[in-house]
């Protein structure tokens, strides 16, 4: 099972620049209208192929939906360490939370 990470560890790690991959894990509409500064998109249907091409299988992945009740990002968490990675993190409140906290988000509607 994966490990979980709240907004403000995840907002400190941004802030202190560490090496994170940060991933949306919805499809490319939403992640283009608004995402986490910084987030990558890599829809979920494509997470086990494009991470295994992109990353070291010890980086350290945080993946990211739209909010609690979006599943898409434990699964994508679950899929990720069934392919090997060993650092893995699922932001549960996803966008909806870091945005209501008034964090950096970019894109088109923002």
């Amino acid at each position: 099972m994966s490990q979980k990470i709240d907004r403000e560890t995840l907002k400190q790690k941004l802030d202190n620049g560490e090496d994170i991959k940060l991933i949306e894990v919805l499809m490319p509409k939403p992640f283009d209208q608004a995402h986490i500064k910084g987030a990558i998109n890599i829809p979920l249907n494509k997470i086990a192929k494009e991470a295994t091409e992109r990353f070291q299988k010890d980086d350290q992945i945080i993946v990211y939906c739209a909010d609690k009740e979006c599943k898409a990002s434990p699964a994508a968490a679950e899929k990720l360490e069934t392919f090997g990675f060993s650092n893995v993190y699922d932001y549960e409140g996803g966008k909806k939370d870091w945005m209501e906290a008034g964090y950096p988000v970019e894109g088109n509607d923002v």
